[in-house]
Formats: C-alpha cells, sequence, structure tokens
C-alpha cells in the first residue's frame, strides 16, 4: 500500500498563519472534558492530574506501582499528549483505600498536581468523555498571522471541520497503517497489542481516504442518499433518505453524516454514500471475511464536526488559540487548517487522543 495520501484542506482558498506549535509543553494545553462526575461513593477513586512531559500510558503505570496495583485496575478515558500540559482524570480501584491520603501519596511520589479527588462506583473507560479543550501557543506566525487565523476560523464555523484521523494515530515514521494492512493479510506481527494497535491505524486510514475522496468531489458540505447521519446533540443515528429534507439541519450543524470504520459490524452506507464506501474498500482489492477473521468489529465516526468555544488571542511573539472538540477528534487536524504549514510532520505524540 503507498503511503499517506495528502489530505485536502476544507480552507484552501484562504492564507494560514504560518508558526510553529509546542515549543515547550506549556504552549500545548488539554483539558479533559468529562462525560459523567463521580458520586462521591464507590470502590474507585477518581483522580484529577494536571502534568507535563509524560505520556498518559507512563502515568497509568506509576499510579499502579506505586499504589501497588495492577496496570488494569487503573482507568483512563484517553490517551492525551506527552509534550503538552495536560489535565486529565484517573480511576483507581482501592476499595479500603482513603481518597486524601491516596491524593497525598500521588502528589508527593509522582511530577503531578493533585487537583481533586473523590469516590465513584465503577473504573473510568476508554470514551469515557465528551471531548477535550485545547489552548495552542502558535508560536513565529507570519505577517498578519491574526487576521488570516480569524478568517479561518470563520469559515471553519460556516462549513465545519473535516474530522480526519490526525497524524498521531500513523506512528512516528507514519507507517503503522500499511502495516496494519498486512497485519489483516495475515502478515503482521504476533504481539496482541501491536496488531490491534497497527490495525486500528489501517482503519483510519481508510477513514481518511474515504473522507479525501468525499472532499474532493464536492461532497463535504451535502447530504447523500443513503447516508447514516448522527444528531449532534443526542447522538442518535439514521439513514437519509431524503437528502433535500434533511439538507438544512446538516448546514446549521443539527446533524452530521458519518463515515466508516470498516468491520464486520458496520452498518454500512446505502445508495450513493454506500457506493463511495465500497469504491475505497475495492481500492484496496481486499478480500471479503479479512476484517472478521481479524476480529475488527467496526463503527460509525462522525465526519463533518465544528469546533465549539473558540477564541484568539494575539500576545508578544505568537497567538493563543483555545477551543473545543469532541472526543476523538485532533487539534492538529483544526491546526493544520489554520496554520498551513508548508511541509507536514508527524507529531512525537500518542496514537489516539480521545
Amino acid at each position: 500500500m503507498p503511503g499517506l495520501l495528502p489530505l485536502p484542506l476544507i480552507t484552501p482558498d484562504l492564507p494560514g498563519t504560518g508558526g510553529v506549535i509546542k515549543t515547550r509543553p506549556r504552549c500545548f494545553q488539554v483539558e479533559e472534558i468529562p462525560l459523567y462526575h463521580p458520586c462521591g461513593r464507590g470502590e474507585h477513586i477518581y483522580l484529577c492530574l494536571r502534568r507535563e512531559g509524560q505520556t498518559t500510558r507512563r502515568l497509568q503505570q506509576e499510579l499502579a506501582r506505586r499504589l501497588g496495583l495492577a496496570e488494569s485496575a487503573v482507568g483512563f478515558a484517553g490517551l492525551k499528549d506527552k509534550q503538552a500540559l495536560t489535565t486529565q482524570v484517573f480511576s483507581l480501584h482501592l476499595p479500603g483505600g482513603d481518597p486524601r491520603r491516596v491524593a497525598r501519596q500521588v502528589a508527593e511520589s509522582l511530577p503531578v498536581e493533585v487537583l481533586w479527588a473523590e469516590r465513584h462506583t465503577n473504573k473510568l473507560r476508554r470514551g469515557h468523555l465528551l471531548g477535550n479543550r485545547f489552548r495552542i501557543f502558535i508560536a513565529e506566525p507570519g505577517p498578519q498571522a491574526a487576521s488570516c487565523a480569524r478568517a479561518v476560523l470563520e469559515a471553519l464555523e460556516r462549513r465545519g471541520l473535516p474530522n480526519y484521523f490526525g497524524p498521531q494515530r500513523f506512528g512516528l515514521e507514519g507507517d503503522n497503517a500499511a502495516r496494519g494492512r498486512q497485519a489483516l493479510l495475515g502478515r503482521g506481527p504476533r504481539q496482541k497489542w501491536l496488531r490491534r494497535l497497527l490495525l486500528s491505524a489501517y482503519q483510519g486510514e481508510l477513514f481518511n481516504r474515504w473522507l479525501a475522496l468525499r472532499i474532493q468531489r464536492g461532497w463535504f458540505g451535502r447530504l447523500l442518499a443513503g447516508d447514516l447521519a448522527k444528531k449532534t446533540d443526542t447522538g442518535g443515528m439514521f439513514l437519509v433518505d431524503d437528502p433535500a429534507r434533511e439538507q438544512p439541519r446538516l448546514e446549521a450543524h443539527q446533524i452530521t453524516y458519518t463515515g466508516p470504520i470498516f468491520g464486520a459490524k458496520m452498518r454500512p452506507a446505502r445508495e450513493a454514500a454506500g457506493e463511495l464506501e465500497q469504491e475505497v474498500l475495492a481500492a484496496e482489492d481486499l478480500a471479503p471475511g479479512l476484517f472478521k477473521r481479524a476480529r475488527l468489529q467496526g463503527s460509525r465516526r462522525p465526519a463533518r464536526i465544528r469546533p465549539q468555544e473558540v477564541s484568539l488571542e494575539e500576545v508578544a511573539g505568537g497567538l493563543w488559540l483555545s477551543f473545543r472538540l469532541p472526543k476523538g477528534a485532533y487539534a492538529t487536524v483544526l491546526l493544520r487548517e489554520v496554520m498551513k504549514p508548508q511541509r507536514e510532520e508527524n507529531p512525537a505524540t500518542e496514537p489516539d487522543p480521545l
């Protein structure tokens, strides 16, 4: 399979700011937005931690080691960037532990700030969040950077943002998707965790190819017959049988169409929308049954999202850009629209910022 394809921008008609990000961790701030708050009782202690310079998995390991727990007893909702100032919640299965004592122990033994500790009834699991808030400093931008950024942000408000998987998904060398295709064909690594990682990267690449194709054909801002759409308030999914009737709701960002995370149990689109999905699969020449054999269930992913709580502050040396994204969306995808980097690179971050 060829390498990762260039992904079309949705604001190619507008100039970018240029500049660089992540000059230091505190210039890339991420705050997790919880799906629910702890109720004050139960066998699990929820810790809200602020940290920088550590991966989520490394902190999970350190929490388990310092508290004498198995790693599986430490839960989190999603992976976060290493080179960032991150606010994130972890759960600890400690039925008899005192939250205040545990908070003190963690604060004294690890380079983190404990913001609060509360009990809850269940383990925190992947996906148990609404989204993430970001505050990012764009350093050394070009001339008229603030006006360029505002124009792009206003356009994204109207047009929506393509919900691509960001480059973090595909590894530091950008080859995880190609290796995932080999794993799907039965020629991948034997380690289960690595196979899962690579197969997930390949699913993400297929989604990106599908979305890029839709944009190239001028269908990003319109519904197709047979689309599977999702309500942005309740998450309810439905089949689009009359695109003209539903188009006003798409333009008002009340609904979004979804794209394929291919798998054995994925609900496929139909009619014109379904034909586009089949075109992506046909181009990969994949035999029927491969996803089932690899135990990939599949799902649907919102394809067109709108950033929330957007603000821009011009300061000496650059711009502070703040925004909120739903879970699974990548800040780097929005930054790519705003900055229009001349050369795209894979940032040294984690593979899946849920």
